[in-house]
């Protein structure tokens, strides 16, 4: 998946109207919430390519973290 095809996918899931870039922090955006977090856990189950524990979600700081955990390779 490109950078932006999951900025794309970031902005559908959060259901945002915010700016969002790749660098953009995570604790910055207004709707990455609790319900965002999970549909990402969900979503990350079914598109990455290993598996992804929930702390290392909790741990991301940007988007590009959370894009970097959903493309390493297994």
């Amino acid at each position: 998946m490109s950078e932006q095809d999951f900025i794309d996918m970031m902005v559908e899931l959060m259901d945002t109207e915010d700016e969002i870039t790749i660098d953009s922090v995570l604790d910055e955006l207004e709707d990455w919430d609790s319900l965002s977090y999970v549909v990402f856990l969900a979503r990350c189950s079914k598109d990455a390519k290993s598996h992804i524990e929930p702390q290392e979600v909790r741990d991301a700081k940007t988007i590009r973290d959370l894009f970097d955990l959903m493309n390493r390779q297994a």
